[in-house]
């Protein structure tokens, strides 16, 4: 069983309409209008709602903040990547997906998870393995966006690009390396942004079937930015691009 914990997380995954809560448990003497507001949605929804001592909530969240408030949940299910694509249909000119290709820290990959929904992408891809996956600590990263974002979880990223290329995408992948300036692109029709790894970023293999490699102008004696930081200037150029202000 897995557990989403916080104010925040816990009314998203509320909200989401995912029937994924079984019960929640509130510490003893926990008020206060969020908690009414969860206690509400519970009501109606009628999710099973019980108090315990915080060391009981510090014992299901392994000591994390969990500010009185612990959702029980079944496993996160992911998504099919065709389900993601199926919802692109009606726009699919404006489709925006976010690969990210062996994020291992579970803050970025929450960070990632909110920017992304925040920027308006249609779904987000992540591979089976040597990737972080959607924890307890990643929905609290994302501040609850993982319940909004659907979260595709494949065996492949070098095949699920050409899969995404077949059905008319164009791939652009962050690349430090590269000179060509983020702001040179239109960004037009339906697109993937591909983010690699905190270390290494992208694997060559996937780096190799990019249409095009995108990097951030900057300045100052380093040489990068975090993951996190740097998927969040990207989107928002992407954003800026295809959709206009925000």
């Amino acid at each position: 069983m897995q557990v989403i914990y916080g104010i925040h997380p816990s009314i998203e995954a509320l909200r989401s309409g995912r029937d994924e809560i079984e019960k929640i448990v509130l510490a003893r003497g926990r008020r206060g209008p969020d908690v009414k507001k969860i206690r509400d949605i519970a009501a109606e929804k009628k999710i099973p709602v019980e108090f315990g001592e915080r060391e009981y909530l510090d014992r299901l969240t392994n000591g994390s903040a969990h500010q009185g408030v612990v959702c029980q949940c079944k496993p996160y299910a992911y998504y099919e990547l065709d389900e993601i694509l199926d919802g692109c249909r009606d726009s699919v000119n404006d489709c925006l997906i976010l690969i990210l290709d062996c994020i291992v820290d579970p803050q970025n990959l929450g960070s990632l998870i909110r920017t992304g929904h925040c920027f308006g992408v249609a779904g987000i891809v992540i591979p089976e393995k040597r990737s972080a996956s959607v924890t307890s600590s990643v929905i609290k990263a994302s501040a609850g966006a993982a319940h909004h974002v659907p979260i595709a979880r494949v065996v492949n990223i070098a095949r699920t690009v050409d899969y995404l290329k077949e059905r008319g995408f164009w791939i652009y992948g962050a690349d430090v390396s590269c000179e060509k300036d983020l702001r040179s692109f239109d960004y037009e029709g339906p697109i993937c942004l591909i983010m690699g790894s905190e270390k290494k970023g992208i694997r060559p293999l996937v780096k190799k079937k990019c249409d095009f490699l995108v990097s951030i102008p900057m300045m100052g004696h380093f040489d990068s930015l975090n993951v996190s930081v740097a998927g969040g200037i990207i989107l928002h150029e992407i954003h800026e691009r295809k959709f206009g202000m925000l």
